[in-house]
């Protein structure tokens, strides 16, 4: 998984990447809710561990803005605070969860899988939008009913992409949700990709280009037509 942490404590900011890099996780780290924000913006994270007192930009106020935006990641607040009201002001705010400090490193890898385990659970079993649709238990794509032949980042890029209709991928987001490339130009690799993927969607039935480009930002799925 990517995770993201923001925490103003240089020392648990620290303690905690090197304990979720040993588990084999990409991680970003940030000081401020500023930065933070920024980051979990521009790049796509599967988890955020978001401190709610920070600098900038409190945690509740990250949070709030997050889910204003549609963001999907899973966001697990930390706080120094063992007070119900800041609990509840951290749900509230659309946390999935929160941890009160100090805490153990096996609690929090705990957490993170049990929310991960969440919301595999909560998901539906096939994404559909317009023509196409995508069974993540299967890893299959469908157009019009016929069978569309991906490549793994060309379904890893679609499957962002129909998890989040709504939001704008650069294509350094997306080249963060894909693991590996072959190509030596990664942002031209991206292009390319995305390039492929509206051809075999075109070829399997699709009336319409799936795949929208916003001049200057990126790309995002085209609207349904009514």
């Amino acid at each position: 998984m990517r995770i993201l942490i923001v925490e103003d404590d240089p020392r648990i900011r620290q303690s905690l990447a090197d304990d979720l890099r040993r588990q084999n996780h990409a991680v970003d780290v940030a000081s401020d809710g500023i930065v933070g924000l920024d980051f979990a913006r521009t790049q796509v994270h599967d988890v955020i561990l978001l401190d709610i007192v920070l600098p900038g930009l409190d945690g509740v106020e990250v949070c709030r803005r997050l889910r204003a935006e549609s963001s999907s990641a899973l966001i697990l607040m930390l706080t120094a605070r063992d007070a119900t009201s800041y609990k509840v002001g951290a749900l509230d705010s659309g946390a999935d969860d929160y941890l009160v400090k100090p805490f153990e490193l096996d609690e929090l890898s705990a957490r993170i899988r049990a929310l991960s385990r969440r919301q595999r659970s909560v998901q539906k079993p096939v994404l559909a939008h317009g023509e196409i649709e995508l069974d993540p238990s299967r890893a299959t794509v469908t157009c019009r009913g016929a069978n569309v032949v991906l490549t793994p980042t060309e379904y890893t890029i679609l499957e962002a992409l129909m998890r989040s209709p709504l939001q704008i991928f650069s294509r350094t987001m997306l080249r963060n949700k894909v693991t590996t490339f072959d190509d030596g130009s990664e942002h031209d690799s991206i292009k390319t990709h995305i390039t492929n993927l509206r051809r075999k969607l075109r070829a399997a039935g699709a009336t319409r280009d799936p795949i929208d480009n916003v001049y200057g930002t990126g790309y995002r799925l085209s609207d349904v037509a009514p």
